[in-house]
C-alpha cells in the first residue's frame, strides 16, 4: 500500500430479510388502558416522554421515559398510561429474531440508540442505510437486571398480606419487626420469605414499591418533597437517592420538566 493511502472499507453484507415489520410513533393519553391480549409478533416499546405500566405474564413493569420493554410473541400482556407522552413501538416478524430474550425484558435507551431508532422510524423500508442501522440497534439493546423496574409479589399468605398493605399504603413506615408481629411470624421467617419469593430483601422490595408509587404521584404533578413524604421518606434527599438507584433518573425528571426529544 502506498504511503498516505487509506485502506478500502470493509464490505458490509446486507441481510436478505429485515425482522422489523413496523415502527409506530404514538402519543399516549393519560390513564389510557390497553386490554389483555396476545399476538405472535414480538414487540418492543420505548417510552420517550410517557410513563407506562406494562403487565406481562402476571408481572408489572414500570416504563418511565428513557426505558423500554421487550415482549416476546405469544405472551399475554396489557398496559396502562400513568403519564401522557410520546412512545414508540417496534413490531417484529414472528419467528427467529436477532434478539434472543425469551421472556419480557426491560432496557434503557441512551442517546445513540435513541437516534438510531428515530432514524429507522424516518427512513423508507428499502433505504440503503437500514441494514446497518438495524444491526447496530440490536447490538446496543442491553437488558437491565431481572428485578429492575417491576414489583414481584410474594405468594406466602404472611408475606402477601404485608406486600398488599405496602402497595396500598407505600408511606407506611413500619419496619420488618412490626410487620412480623402484624402477621404473627418471626422476623427471620418474614425476611426469608421476601428474599425467597421476590428475589429481594424486604427493604429493597419496599423501595421498589415506593418508587413505583412515586412515579405516578410525580406524573400527576405532586412535588418531589410532597411525594417523598407520601411514600415514607422523612428527608427528600434520601428519597432522591433511593429513586435514582431504582430508575437511574432523579424524581425531578417526572415533574413537568421537558424530556430530550429522541423522536423528531
Amino acid at each position: 500500500m502506498a504511503d498516505n493511502q487509506y485502506p478500502e472499507p470493509a464490505k458490509f453484507v446486507e441481510p436478505t430479510f429485515s425482522p422489523v415489520l413496523s415502527i409506530d410513533r404514538d402519543t399516549a393519553q393519560g390513564h389510557e388502558l390497553l386490554h389483555l391480549h396476545a399476538h405472535p409478533e414480538p414487540m418492543l416499546t420505548w417510552s420517550s416522554t410517557a410513563t407506562l405500566i406494562g403487565t406481562v405474564a402476571g408481572r408489572d413493569w414500570l416504563i418511565p421515559p428513557g426505558y423500554g420493554l421487550w415482549v416476546p410473541g405469544g405472551i399475554e400482556h396489557s398496559g396502562a398510561v400513568l403519564h401522557a407522552g410520546e412512545l414508540l413501538t417496534i413490531t417484529f416478524a414472528a419467528g427467529p429474531s436477532p434478539l434472543t430474550w425469551t421472556g419480557p425484558t426491560s432496557f434503557t435507551v441512551g442517546p445513540l440508540l435513541g437516534e438510531i431508532i428515530a432514524h429507522l422510524h424516518q427512513i423508507a423500508p428499502d433505504d440503503h442505510t437500514r441494514p446497518a442501522a438495524e444491526t447496530l440497534m440490536f447490538k446496543l439493546l442491553t437488558p437491565l437486571p431481572e428485578h429492575h423496574l417491576h414489583v414481584t409479589m410474594p405468594t406466602d399468605p404472611r408475606a402477601r398480606v404485608v406486600a398488599e398493605q405496602l402497595i396500598a399504603h407505600p408511606g407506611d413506615q413500619r419496619e420488618l419487626t412490626a410487620w412480623a408481629d402484624h402477621v404473627h411470624t418471626s422476623v427471620r421467617t418474614l425476611s426469608r420469605l421476601f428474599r425467597a419469593e421476590t428475589g429481594l430483601s424486604f427493604a429493597t422490595w419496599r423501595t421498589q414499591v415506593r418508587t413505583q408509587a412515586a412515579v405516578q404521584m410525580l406524573a400527576d404533578g405532586k412535588s418531589v418533597e410532597a411525594t417523598a413524604r407520601a411514600v415514607g421518606y422523612r428527608k427528600p434527599s434520601a428519597f432522591i437517592a433511593a429513586f435514582h438507584r431504582i430508575t437511574g433518573q432523579t424524581p425531578g425528571t417526572y415533574v413537568g420538566s421537558p424530556q430530550r426529544e429522541h423522536l423528531r
